[in-house]
């Protein structure tokens, strides 16, 4: 019995041990955000001061300057406002279609699956042109109707090629029984298949508002005005001009951003690791 406890200690002690520096590399970032948030200025562009400790007092300035001087607040909500309303609205196509994908047989839906996931590959760069073009012929450019319509253009692909995954994993025979009870084909779908794939379409809705909530090309290409520009764009548009780089609003800014993404992954992320593993498999 001691044996196996000290051999139970051991090696818990070694995998511990093994994940500090994968611990360390991930949480550096926060604290160097933390870090130079709270620094005053004097610190920050002072090279004889260690940079990874603070040596002065900690001053809450940069964080009143993001607030008071900026369009942070603003750039915050826009950025709510966009992701939320793309993510719907993608997850929701993105639903139809990957269970017409994975269920209904049609001429050519082979083809079409493999054509959709074939559109997410190709690079954003490539796209924002053309669509920049739609936008204004449309007037919809420097609003943020813009984005919203946009947005789907490169979530919907991804996430309907992974729902097909889950559908496909879900048995036939349970939604024939459903069907067979006098259940409708929508009927089917809003009590049997969807609770089933409940974990890929959390995975999907996770994957879709990140790519908003972190795009930068589509927002500087389309928003110029302070007022309509999200998070990403506006904090480094507004905080760096010319060669001045406004460090601590920057990562102040960065870390507030940070915060929304994070509590998301923390409360689901039980359900977007079992959806990314279920799809990865089941494909």
């Amino acid at each position: 019995m001691v044996t196996m406890r000290i051999r139970r200690t051991l090696t818990n002690t070694i995998n511990y041990v093994g994940l500090m520096p994968f611990l360390l590399f991930a949480l550096f970032p926060f604290y160097w955000m933390i870090l130079c948030s709270i620094k005053s200025n004097l610190e920050l562009y002072n090279p004889r001061m260690n940079p990874f400790v603070i040596n002065l007092k900690p001053t809450p300035e940069h964080y009143v300057y993001l607030f008071h001087q900026t369009n942070f607040p603003l750039w915050f909500c826009n950025t709510f406002f966009v992701c939320i309303i793309a993510t719907i609205f993608s997850v929701t196509i993105s639903i139809l279609a990957g269970y017409a994908l994975a269920r209904l047989k049609f001429r050519g839906a082979n083809i079409l699956g493999v054509g959709i996931f074939i559109t997410y590959l190709i690079p954003p760069t490539l796209l924002f042109l053309p669509l920049a073009k739609l936008m204004g012929s449309l007037r919809l450019s420097d609003t943020l109707w813009s984005l919203i319509i946009t947005y789907p253009s490169f979530m919907t692909p991804f996430s309907t090629w992974m729902l097909m995954a889950f559908f496909r994993a879900i048995p036939k025979e349970i939604e024939e029984c459903a069907l067979v009870d006098g259940c409708t084909r929508l009927q089917a779908i809003r009590k049997v298949v969807l609770p089933l794939a409940l974990p890929g379409i959390i995975t999907v809705t996770l994957f879709s508002f990140l790519q908003g909530w972190q795009d930068v090309i589509y927002s500087v290409a389309f928003i110029s005005s302070s007022r309509y520009k999200t998070l990403t764009v506006g904090v480094l548009q507004e905080l760096i001009r010319g060669d001045v780089y406004y460090w601590g609003s920057l990562m102040g800014g960065a870390l507030i951003g940070s915060i929304p993404v994070i509590l998301i992954f923390v409360f689901l992320l039980d359900y977007y690791i079992s959806g990314l593993t279920a799809g990865a498999v089941k494909q």
